[in-house]
């Protein structure tokens, strides 16, 4: 595998703050966001648009973490490890996660928001779109859009669990 860096860590923090600037551009209340992480990196990125928000309008959104295998189509686990502080009904959810590319995983999220409550509305909010989806799904807030081949992968590293913040292009050799 040949393996080139696409993001380094300046860049994935502009990404995340570009986010940030078009959350509260696209929200006239804030104070009815609920930012839902998908887990792993997804919970890593919310906490992260969280931080600005506070910094930048001084609210405290609520941040939840959604675990989603148990509700994905092609694998099966009874354990599900969703945390979600508030209520979410009637409440404007992002989902928050690091790469979108077939839409299984953010259909997954949703089966398992609409499992927790009601939204008003939900929107995604994504580090890394790079194409081919094989769902009806489209990003709302997009860091960065990175167009692969099938035979191409994207990896997001983070420094809370992988040590450094960068976007990782990996293609197969010739």
């Amino acid at each position: 595998m040949k393996t080139k860096e696409i993001v380094d860590g300046v860049t994935m923090k502009r990404a995340i703050t570009r986010i940030t600037y078009e959350i509260i551009e696209r929200n006239k209340s804030l104070d009815k966001i609920v930012l839902a992480g998908i887990k792993t990196r997804g919970v890593f990125i919310a906490r992260r648009i969280q931080e600005r928000l506070k910094q930048i309008e001084g609210i405290d959104v609520p941040l939840g973490q959604l675990d989603i295998r148990h509700f994905r189509d092609d694998i099966k686990i009874e354990e599900d490890t969703t945390d979600m502080p508030v209520d979410i009904t009637d409440r404007d959810v992002i989902l928050v996660d690091d790469v979108l590319y077939t839409g299984r995983t953010i259909r997954a999220a949703i089966d398992n928001l609409v499992n927790l409550g009601r939204p008003s509305r939900v929107s995604l909010a994504v580090l890394v779109d790079r194409g081919h989806r094989e769902l009806p799904i489209r990003a709302d807030y997009v860091g960065k859009n990175i167009p692969t081949s099938g035979s191409e992968e994207i990896v997001v590293n983070m420094t809370e669990i992988d040590g450094k913040d960068n976007v990782l292009l990996l293609a197969k050799e010739d």
